[in-house]
């Protein structure tokens, strides 16, 4: 709402714009216009006979004018458009989005009420409902995820059959409505340089990497500031989003930098919930085509 100054400034500002293009129109025409049918002139003349003619402007030209002047105020009386003055219709940008929000909201139920009622298999084997967790899937996901699903450095391939976070229907649709939050404290400090090239070589050494062999043995004791998460056999603990250290799938790297980077500083990986902006069916369909991605693989 605009403060009593403005509000005032507005309305005068905007009436003002409006009278003051009816009066130019009118002064205008004054000036052009003749009560006879002679053609005036300005006066100006060049080379001795060369005459700048004031035409009036035509009829049909200046009632257009007037029509735009009071299609105007009709407006202003109707809508918006005076300050803190809504308009006798009391139309606003709110109302207009919640209705055609409304609009668009029963045309979609009426869309997903086919497939409330479909297992997830029934809903991978329907290429409707793929089509439209692939659509969801691109405005909601794509943009950590990728396109096809791969994911990135820090975001989980969704086309393997690695799940962070438990493999399934069920735990896709909690990730997608409570988010998840992965958090690997930093252990650098508590290991010691040593202490962290050995873990680092026996971490390695656990998804079949060729390292040092004696470096790797010393590890395996240190990495017991490890077994609360990753487990005794480093295959970890989708409870706790812990992943597995015995296969070759990395979330953020495998090599020997990459993987001192991570015990040093830790890992803070997030995803959102997606509860405000997806509701129940379209997670049933995202969920459904996520799991799709995986299949066969």
């Amino acid at each position: 709402m605009l403060s009593a100054f403005w509000n005032g400034f507005v309305i005068i500002l905007t009436i003002g714009s409006v009278l003051g293009c009816w009066w130019l129109l009118m002064w205008t025409k004054g000036v052009s216009g003749r009560d006879d049918d002679q053609v005036g002139t300005t006066g100006h003349v060049w080379d001795h006979d060369l005459e700048e003619l004031n035409n009036p402007l035509p009829r049909w030209w200046l009632m257009l004018f007037h029509i735009t002047i009071i299609f105007s105020l009709v407006y202003l009386v109707l809508y918006p458009g005076l300050g803190n003055v809504q308009g006798v219709l009391g139309w606003t940008q709110l109302s207009q989005y919640d209705k055609e929000m409304a609009v668009a909201d029963a045309a979609r139920q009426d869309v997903y009420a086919a497939f409330t009622d479909m297992t997830p298999e029934q809903m991978m084997a329907s290429d409707e409902a793929m089509g439209i967790g692939r659509n969801l899937f691109a405005n909601n996901c794509a943009m950590c995820h990728g396109s096809d699903g791969r994911g990135a450095v820090g975001f989980p391939n969704l086309t393997d059959n690695e799940w962070q976070w438990g493999a399934g229907f069920d735990n896709i649709l909690v990730a997608l409505k409570q988010g998840r939050q992965a958090n690997m404290p930093p252990l650098g400090a508590a290991l010691g340089e040593d202490g962290l090239e050995q873990v680092v070589a026996y971490v390695q050494s656990l998804s079949g990497q060729n390292v040092d062999a004696e470096l790797a043995a010393a590890g395996e004791a240190r990495f017991a500031v490890c077994i609360a998460c990753h487990g005794v056999d480093g295959k970890g603990n989708p409870l706790l989003g812990a992943p597995d250290l015995t296969n070759d799938i990395w979330l953020y790297g495998g090599d020997a930098d990459t993987i001192t980077e991570t015990i040093t500083l830790g890992r803070n990986g997030a995803m959102p919930s997606h509860a405000d902006i997806l509701d129940q069916e379209q997670r049933r369909m995202v969920a459904a085509y996520v799991l799709s991605l995986s299949q066969g693989n």
